[in-house]
């Protein structure tokens, strides 16, 4: 499914001081991802800071999306405090024209397994749609451990994991280890100056921040990849290895929001608390932006 394979594009949410989207800059991203060739789009996702959105502009930026998205899936997603509202917004989600979920199991009090078990299976009842596990123990401080993802297989919507990168750097092991653990899932990672090594390892799918602007040159990684052409697949990530370093350092979202700027496709600033990055990062990334970055 083009949903869980390939190159999945997460764009920021573009949106006003008070929390309004501002659709003709969403759908200006979401036109751009897909004029560069990605397989699907990831909205509202962490650098889409998808809790910083209520319910009705988390709907209004689907509506947008889908419209805007005239070839490729749209997965959503839809993580919340509180289980009625995350079935809330995947009901939402499906109305309006998504093809998948994207669940992370965000809490103020760091949850139990048996706790994410039934968040999971509440949240995968209250649509048709397949559901991506969201693995981010950074945030959620919740981790995914191969045999639990294996237990939430048992729930019939359950179709893939968005990994982090592993902390052991072994890419081969991890992998192995929840292909063996959950056969038929889909399994792919995010932090993106790693998955190069996660397709080439022969990952499903790369969950791409960078791609959410500059969809054509990652494209282009990911298919080097993804054919096992590590010469072609080096050179290409050779291209990002600055913006990588800002990833790194300063986070995916506060650099993506900042290089949307420098390119003239929307004026919006993360969201408050957050802080655009200072002058000096902004210098270095300008000239970190990929070649040919204003181009799509």
């Amino acid at each position: 499914m083009a949903l869980f394979s390939g190159l999945s594009a997460f764009p920021i949410t573009p949106m006003t001081p008070e929390g309004g989207v501002i659709v003709p800059d969403l759908q200006r991203l979401v036109r751009r991802i897909e004029a560069g060739g990605a397989d699907s789009i990831g909205l509202l996702g962490s650098t889409g800071t998808y809790m910083f959105l209520s319910r009705d502009e988390r709907r209004r930026a689907v509506a947008a999306a889908v419209e805007a998205a005239a070839s490729i899936p749209v997965m959503v997603g839809v993580g919340a405090l509180r289980t009625d509202e995350a079935e809330a917004v995947a009901r939402d989600a499906a109305a309006e024209g998504a093809a998948g979920l994207l669940l992370a199991p965000v809490s103020y009090n760091p949850l139990t397994e048996e706790e994410v078990f039934q968040h999971f299976v509440a949240v995968a009842m209250a649509s048709d749609l397949p559901l991506c596990i969201y693995s981010n123990p950074g945030t959620t401080n919740f981790t995914f451990s191969p045999e639990f993802v294996a237990r939430l297989t048992a729930i019939p919507a359950v179709a893939a994991i968005k990994l982090p990168l592993p902390s052991s750097r072994d890419m081969a092991a991890d992998l192995a280890a929840f292909r063996q653990a959950a056969p038929g899932l889909s399994v792919g990672y995010s932090g993106d100056w790693g998955c190069k090594e996660a397709l080439l390892a022969g990952a499903d799918c790369w969950y791409s921040v960078a791609a959410g602007l500059f969809s054509e040159p990652v494209a282009a990684l990911a298919a080097a990849a993804m054919r096992g052409d590590r010469a072609v697949a080096e050179r290409c990530d050779a291209d990002f290895a600055g913006l990588w370093d800002l990833f790194r350092a300063h986070g995916g979202l506060r650099v993506m929001y900042a290089a949307a700027n420098m390119l003239g496709l929307t004026e919006a600033q993360p969201p408050r608390p957050l802080l655009p990055l200072m002058e000096d990062v902004k210098r270095r990334l300008a000239s970190a932006l990929p070649a040919g970055a204003a181009d799509v």
